[in-house]
């Protein structure tokens, strides 16, 4: 299982700033098949610069907290030069229609399926922090602004204000501005959530947002030049992902599932709980029993083989 005390670590570099790192890659793009599987295993050495793993995660395309499941014990600021890291660059799409944008909570990953392509482009993503929740939604892309400003709403100021660190009303376009460069709006019962850029990289891959979905820079622009308005988006949470893929193998994908209070988030964690659908996919003859328990102790998020039909 993924250590608790870690989150608790890495939710307090994040609060005061510390995870820097640069974004040097755009998407990583899969070409799409019958099966549900893509990509594959990727193993690389830390070099001998070093270099925190928010910059390694950044050079793959991948995020943060996917790299610290895929890589238990590995130091965030200053990982071992020589080691080998395991880049988690293979995964299971979600078990929704390949339509637009699909954000899979548990994933901390945001998939774009261009109408007419056979490819994804997948996006590692920050999300809302316990009590300010992202919402599982179906919706669209209404509409996109570049150069974004950002007016904050009262109930956030009003938390900084008892935080100490009262917000202006208004935030204009430029450095100091959270959404970065690019910002898409979805409608949302009576409100809106975006999609959009940010001026600090160590949030992507990790539940550090007031409830938007944040990307890496590169990342919201290459997205933002991609996506037309009335774009359907649809945002999951499947932390458990399982496949019967065309040549007979069967897969699970298990992902640490989020807190949705503050009490699981200090402790063990959300309760991993399991569907009918994937119950019945493990129950299936000739499922290595063994394979799944120690798939569903250790969380990686990474796919592995559990049997064949």
């Amino acid at each position: 299982m993924f250590p608790f005390i870690r989150l608790r670590f890495i939710r307090l570099l994040c609060l005061i700033g510390l995870l820097g790192g640069s974004a040097v890659a755009q998407a990583a793009i899969y070409p799409l098949g019958e099966g549900r599987l893509i990509g594959s295993p990727m193993h690389v050495e830390v070099p001998d610069n070093g270099g925190s793993l928010e910059e390694l995660a950044a050079q793959f395309q991948v995020g943060l907290y996917a790299m610290l499941a895929a890589n238990p014990g590995v130091d965030p600021f200053l990982p071992r030069p020589g080691r080998t890291l395991t880049i988690p660059s293979q995964l299971l799409l979600p078990d929704v229609p390949r339509k637009g944008i699909v954000i899979n909570l548990a994933e901390l990953r945001l998939y774009y399926f261009p109408e007419g392509e056979d490819k994804v482009y997948v996006y590692p993503i920050g999300i809302g922090r316990v009590g300010r929740e992202t919402p599982e939604m179906e919706t669209r892309i209404v509409s996109k602004q570049p150069d974004p400003v950002w007016i904050p709403p009262a109930s956030i100021r009003a938390e900084h204000l008892a935080q100490g660190d009262p917000l202006p009303e208004r935030v204009e376009a430029g450095p100091d501005n959270p959404l970065g460069k690019f910002a898409m709006r979805m409608a949302y019962g009576h409100g809106e959530y975006l999609i959009h850029g940010t001026n600090k990289n160590f949030g992507v891959g990790l539940r550090v947002s007031a409830g938007c979905i944040r990307l890496r820079a590169p990342d919201i622009e290459q997205l933002f030049n991609m996506v037309p308005v009335g774009t359907p988006v649809r945002v999951i949470n499947q932390p458990v992902l399982v496949s019967q893929e065309p040549d007979g193998r069967r897969w699970i994908e298990v992902h640490q599932p989020l807190s949705r209070t503050q009490e699981e988030y200090d402790g063990d964690g959300a309760p991993l709980v399991l569907s009918d659908q994937v119950q019945a996919f493990i129950n299936f003859p000739y499922t290595d029993l063994d394979v799944v328990d120690q798939a569903l102790l250790e969380r990686s998020g990474m796919p592995v083989v559990i049997g064949w039909n």
